[in-house]
């Protein structure tokens, strides 16, 4: 299967010069760089969350393989769907899924559905790849979209999944976990219970994370996607998390009555 873009042209340009122009102004190239074993990312649009995403990039030194973990935006069929082989296009140039690194994955746990379909109109992963390719062009990836329903259990799972099927490779491979924080909330709001998550993600506490945002109705999309990244990265030795940058929508518009959250993270040993 070849993956059409998504949202080229609506959440960032869709002309080649036009998007490395764009990135360019929000990486930093002279960042202090570090071998990271994850990243937590933003997904909204680039005028909106493209400044944390960037930076976050900018902070890690980017391997050839990544497993890309996104939240599922629509209904999709399957609980945790994988794209298992083919190439996902977007202005920047083709990047292949990788196979071997799928296969062992779903070999690991019964939970992964292979289901293109899902990933046919999802931003939250797409999103992530043209930051990637700007740094490194020769990579291939794993992507996996978690629907909304998916438990604590389900995470554990698939984050132990992810983990095995890494040693199992023996190749360095990153994770990045896609995720915007509070959605349409005031800046205040917003800051106090994203900081709530921010604590918990980092010290690497997956169930401390899965269990504020349901108790504390964070409205983080992406919180189990990252619940699953804290348990890989947990278990491929990560000792501790670094918040990269955090900021709002409001800081970009002016508008603090309804604003989605960012927070780059890099995840290290």
């Amino acid at each position: 299967m070849r993956r059409k873009p998504s949202v080229a042209g609506y959440f960032y340009p869709h002309r080649t010069e036009n998007l490395r122009k764009t990135i360019e102004r929000m990486v930093d190239s002279e960042a202090e760089r570090e071998k990271a074993v994850c990243v937590i990312s933003p997904h909204a649009g680039f005028e909106y969350s493209g400044s944390v995403a960037g930076a976050v990039f900018s902070s890690v030194y980017l391997p050839n393989k990544f497993v890309i973990l996104g939240p599922s935006h629509k209904n999709v069929a399957t609980n945790l769907a994988i794209m298992k082989e083919g190439i996902w296009e977007t202005p920047l140039g083709d990047v292949p899924v990788d196979t071997r690194l799928s296969e062992l994955i779903m070999k690991h746990s019964a939970l992964i559905t292979e289901d293109d379909k899902a990933h046919s109109h999802e931003h939250s992963l797409e999103v992530q790849l043209p930051f990637i390719q700007y740094f490194k062009s020769d990579i291939s990836i794993v992507p996996i979209i978690i629907a909304f329903y998916s438990s604590l259990e389900d995470m554990n799972e698939l984050g132990i999944a992810i983990s095995k099927a890494i040693k199992e490779l023996g190749e360095e491979v990153m994770i990045v976990a896609s995720t915007d924080m509070s959605h349409y909330v005031s800046q205040e709001v917003a800051k106090k219970k994203d900081f709530s998550a921010i604590e918990k993600i980092m010290t690497l506490d997956a169930e401390g994370l899965y269990s504020v945002v349901k108790i504390e109705e964070i409205s983080m999309c992406g919180f189990q996607p990252t619940t699953a990244a804290l348990v890989a990265s947990k278990e491929l030795g990560a000792k501790k998390a670094e918040l990269i940058k955090y900021q709002t929508s409001g800081d970009i518009t002016g508008n603090n009555l309804e604003v989605v959250g960012y927070a780059g993270i890099r995840i290290v040993k």
